[in-house]
């Protein structure tokens, strides 16, 4: 990806202040943000503004983040997706460690600190491989 080339991500969260946070921090970084506050939302976003990257809360009224994800990568193979919670386990389920195996390009979880929200946002974007190929 050229360093010339805006880059737009789809930050999709249901609580209004991570939304904001989020979005503060990549547009410091000089990225273009669009936001989702539920995944239907996000996915009728991701339709029309077609990101480079995803962004999305796992635990989300109307339409949940493990949801999104399958459509997104359904419907567009290879979808970069960065895949965040505040520690959602239903009994023995960890619902990021899901989210990467149905074919999220990272994990987050929530608490961080906006260094390692970068990181992993330039992480994303620079992985050639899919999900599938990182797998030995």
């Amino acid at each position: 990806m050229d360093m010339n080339d805006v880059i737009k991500i789809l930050v999709i969260d249901d609580e209004r202040m991570m939304r904001t946070t989020i979005t503060r921090i990549l547009q410091r970084a000089h990225y273009d943000i669009v936001t989702a506050n539920d995944g239907a939302d996000g996915l009728a976003r991701f339709r029309r503004e077609h990101p480079d990257l995803v962004i999305t809360d796992i635990i989300m009224p109307e339409r949940e983040g493990i949801e999104t994800i399958r459509q997104m990568l359904r419907e567009r193979p290879g979808t970069k997706i960065l895949a965040m919670s505040g520690g959602g386990r239903m009994g023995d389920v960890d619902f990021l460690t899901m989210a990467h195996q149905l074919g999220a390009s990272d994990v987050i979880r929530k608490p961080f600190d906006p260094r390692e929200l970068l990181d992993r946002v330039r992480l994303c974007l620079e992985s050639r491989a899919t999900p599938a190929d990182r797998v030995a």
